[in-house]
């Protein structure tokens, strides 16, 4: 069986996944590493695998429903035969062939999977208290050595994953974490892949899900930002008063260059008020008549 690959892309990261068909002697050296004194399963076994074969002929046809048995598509067995590995790693999909008694087989998914990582309190770089929970999803690249390295593959995995999420939200600052979720994400499962890959396990995503902020750090953070907006609203409209008093000033400079410019003016105040304000009675007063009483003043 050769080692074939295939490369995909997932969001930023690139990936490279391996399917289960490494060759049988690496996955033996991966898988498990016998002493160097050991030359086979030596007199003893070979006689349990001859009366395990006599017992398998005896009871045909009957045997055949024991010892034939059925992997999907998805799924690889591992076959011990007296507690040892057998040469060509994992078997399936399909059907094969155990001897009773002396062998026994370990059935492993290779579809991917999700698990959802518990929220972790992190004290941040910035000395700030979260709750960030994430989400995983990884698969079985090899089935023999994730049977044969470590006891329970799936349950290590989870608990590297909560492990290395609180270490690595502990070097970032809080505006890093909510900033920059998939940069974090790219670096965890960069992480992940390392310890993994000696168990047969690939880390293929790596999501952060949820940043819960304490009550009182939220209230503080609205608080600011309030503030700020409420800052450049005034340093708006402190810009649009001084636009609108430099205006005023021109125009008041350009009215006063000729008198015909205010009667203009005060009639077209009128035209816009009797189409604005129609229950407005309007009484004209000529502004030469004003003028006599300003001339008698002085």
């Amino acid at each position: 069986m050769e080692d074939t690959s295939a490369t995909f892309s997932l969001g930023s990261c690139q990936k490279i996944v391996t399917e289960d068909k490494l060759p049988a002697r690496r996955a033996w050296q991966i898988g498990y590493h016998p002493d160097e004194n050991d030359s086979g399963i030596g007199l003893c076994g070979w006689v349990l695998t001859g009366l395990s074969w006599i017992l398998v002929l005896v009871t045909m046809p009957f045997s055949f429903f024991v010892c034939f048995k059925v992997v999907q598509e998805y799924e690889r067995a591992v076959i011990f035969r007296l507690g040892r590995l057998l040469q060509g790693g994992s078997k399936g999909p399909g059907i094969f062939f155990i001897l009773p008694c002396i062998e026994s087989y370990s059935k492993v998914d290779l579809r991917t999977s999700v698990f959802d990582v518990p929220p972790q309190e992190v004290l941040t770089k910035d000395s700030v208290t979260v709750s960030v929970d994430a989400v995983v999803y990884y698969r079985v690249s090899n089935a023999t050595v994730s049977v044969a390295n470590v006891e329970n593959a799936h349950h290590s995995t989870r608990l590297l994953a909560q492990t290395t999420l609180r270490n690595m939200l502990g070097t970032k600052n809080l505006h890093e974490i909510l900033g920059d979720r998939e940069s974090i994400s790219c670096d965890m499962q960069t992480y992940l892949d390392g310890p993994t890959n000696d168990w047969g396990i690939k880390v293929e995503r790596v999501e952060l899900k949820d940043v819960r902020l304490p009550v009182q750090l939220q209230r503080a953070m609205a608080a600011e930002a309030e503030a700020a907006r409420e800052a450049r609203a005034k340093v708006i409209a402190a810009e649009g008063e001084q636009k609108a008093s430099r205006a005023l000033k021109e125009a008041a400079d350009v009215i006063s260059l000729s008198p015909a410019a205010i009667q203009l003016r005060y009639l077209q105040t009128l035209n816009t008020i009797s189409a604005e304000k129609n229950s407005t009675i309007i009484f004209p007063l000529p502004i030469e008549l004003l003028r006599q009483f300003f001339i008698k003043k002085e």
